[in-house]
């Protein structure tokens, strides 16, 4: 029933007069027209992890590669959702703001899923799956959202599941040990997360760990594991580990292209 209303909001017959009807109109509209396309898809990689992890920085760490298209979250956006400071409110004000804030995660984060690029790779901090599977449950843990709350979110998420195609080739999954990332989340000193306890990183990193390691919900990818507990000094090298699995389309499309260009003469010489 919930499902069947939301088609008809998502697809109405004229265009939507409200701001925010013609975005969610307009991102159904582009989302079913790459459904239907049989353009090359990019090899999808999502870099998930508590806060404080280290994503951004190990996004940073491809932007030396040009065929990387690299889509950081989109804070900014939850800070600043018409002059309100969304990220800010569910903080302050959980029970009253986590349902309209992980409403409007949902919606950018699905914006960032249906992205088009021509780049080979897209690498993308978190998923709408880290949202459903590690921080909306967090919510519902809390007492943050009301179960009528949660159940409204995971109607979202089944029908987006079901109607939209998320690709997805590869989760990084930056590992870190919740007093670590309480620490960088202290220096980092975002003003939103000035009252996040130990408590919640804590809640969270179990919650990745159910989802990422021990398989309590699907996984859409296989996992690659890295240690972000390391310091600036040497993390890169872990950073460096991950290169071939993420870079993997590059390199294959590489060593066609070089076979492609050497000449058949040049080919049988090196038989020798």
């Amino acid at each position: 029933m919930l499902v069947n209303t939301l088609l008809c909001i998502l697809r109405p017959a004229s265009r939507p007069s409200s701001v925010f009807g013609r975005k969610i109109h307009n991102m159904f509209s582009i989302a079913t027209e790459k459904l239907g396309s049989n353009g090359k898809k990019p090899f999808t990689v999502f870099v998930e992890g508590n806060i404080g992890s280290g994503k951004t920085t190990f996004l940073n760490h491809f932007q030396k590669f040009d065929d990387v298209c690299l889509l950081t979250e989109p804070v900014e956006k939850w800070r600043n959702c018409g002059g309100v400071n969304l990220l800010d409110l569910m903080y302050k004000e959980p029970h009253r703001w986590a349902m309209p804030f992980q409403t409007y995660v949902t919606l950018t984060m699905l914006g960032m899923h249906t992205q088009q690029t021509e780049k080979s790779v897209k690498l993308m901090e978190r998923s709408l799956f880290s949202a459903r599977n590690c921080f909306v449950e967090s919510m519902l843990a809390s007492g943050s959202l009301h179960q009528g709350m949660y159940n409204v979110l995971q109607e979202w998420y089944d029908f987006i599941c079901c109607n939209i195609h998320i690709q997805a080739d590869l989760i990084v999954y930056l590992q870190t040990s919740p007093e670590v990332v309480y620490e960088r989340m202290k220096q980092r000193a975002r003003s939103e997360e000035s009252c996040v306890p130990l408590e919640y990183l804590k809640e969270l990193h179990e919650l990745h760990e159910n989802w990422l390691i021990h398989g309590a919900s699907p996984r859409p990818a296989p996992v690659l594991v890295l240690n972000a507990d390391l310091d600036l000094n040497t993390i890169g090298t872990e950073y460096k580990r991950s290169e071939t699995s993420i870079l993997k389309p590059i390199l294959i499309e590489n060593t066609n292209q070089h076979a492609i260009l050497t000449s058949p003469a040049k080919r049988a010489k090196t038989d020798f």
